[in-house]
């Protein structure tokens, strides 16, 4: 019954991501054009949800970064987060992070640690405190969750959120708006496009970091870019790493199942593609559950998965999984940027 209805869900956000994104001349998806009148109600909570935003006091120590977006679905803001959070701390900053653990078993505030189990806690806060070993906290209430990080760290200077644009109750210093070249699809509100608030918003967002070559979609008096690249493929079970490349030799002609339980899968698919060439594509949903049976189910000599998904299946994984590494290269003007507002602008 759970694996029909993680399929059944899989498909009704494809669905629905056809219905926001494929956007042609011919105009709305029937889906989207039936959906439409709900965005009414959308905005009128959006715009109520942004007000009380905009009243809470500002942080000054920590400050909060907000990484996230006004389009529902990745858009790298993961990776994003990783590679402030490693660089911010390589420049001497005490950094913790937020992350709220979509479908994680727990809501209520609680630490996060790079041991802990993704299905209670959540796969991004695991892949956070994996990846970083910075201090993590998450909850469905990520003002509780700052306020546990903060009491068990109490000299960190800035705190990222891994999304979090929208929660009402975390006061922030900063918001960064991450788009990819979807843009806004078809420009419309939840549920019948993709975006969680008016692209107006952007107005009073600090902010705009694009992933690749992705156009504005509004003009923002400050926009940054980032690239997301592959870096590395690892054995789940920890004996091997190696480059890319050298996997790509390795492999050789063995038969490749890939696994995706991400947003945009598409993204996962094509940067493998261009190190392996042809694979058996497994689409799963969003953060979808993944079990020793769907690992089984794969005829396949090699299993390559996401790292968010690698941290559901650390613990099952046969030899054939393997996990690709990615790296998120930000434009340094970003980071200076991040810097002046933490610190204050360097002496002339």
């Amino acid at each position: 019954m759970n694996r029909l209805r993680e399929r059944l869900r899989a498909a009704f956000e494809r669905r629905l991501l056809r219905a926001w994104f494929d956007v042609r001349a011919r105009g709305l998806d029937p889906l989207a054009r039936l959906l439409q009148p709900l965005t009414l109600l959308t905005g009128v909570v959006a715009r109520r949800r942004r007000a009380r935003i905009r009243r809470l006091a500002p942080r000054d120590r920590p400050a909060v970064v907000v990484v996230g977006n006004l389009v529902a679905g990745g858009a790298g803001k993961t990776p994003l987060t990783i590679a402030l959070a490693r660089a911010l701390s390589a420049r001497g900053l005490r950094v913790g992070m937020l992350a709220g653990g979509y479908r994680a078993r727990r809501a209520d505030a609680r630490l996060v640690g790079g041991s802990a189990d993704p299905d209670a806690d959540g796969d991004e806060p695991v892949l956070l405190a994996r990846s970083t070993g910075l201090p993590v906290a998450a909850g469905r209430r990520r003002d509780q969750a700052l306020a546990l990080l903060c009491a068990h760290h109490p000299g960190l200077d800035v705190v990222l959120s891994d999304d979090g644009l929208q929660h009402v109750g975390l006061a922030r210093s900063l918001e960064l708006a991450v788009f990819d070249a979807r843009g806004a699809g078809n420009g419309l509100l939840l549920p019948a496009g993709p975006l969680r608030e008016p692209l107006s918003d952007l107005d009073t967002m600090d902010a705009l970091v694009l992933n690749g070559d992705a156009p504005p979609p509004r003009a923002h008096p400050r926009v940054f870019r980032f690239t997301i690249e592959a870096t590395g493929m690892r054995r789940l079970d920890g004996t091997e790493h190696c480059s890319p490349s050298a996997f790509a030799q390795r492999a050789g002609t063995a038969r490749i199942a890939a696994l995706a339980g991400i947003a945009q899968p598409a993204r996962f698919f094509a940067t493998l593609r261009g190190i392996v060439g042809a694979f058996d594509a497994h689409a799963l949903g969003d953060h979808a559950q993944i079990t020793p049976a769907t690992i089984a189910a794969l005829d396949a000599d090699l299993v390559v998965m996401t790292e968010k998904d690698a941290v559901k299946c650390a613990a099952f994984a046969d030899p054939r999984c393997w996990a690709l590494e990615v790296h998120a290269r930000f434009d340094p003007a970003l980071l200076t940027w991040l810097e002046e507002h933490l610190n204050g602008p360097s002496p002339a």
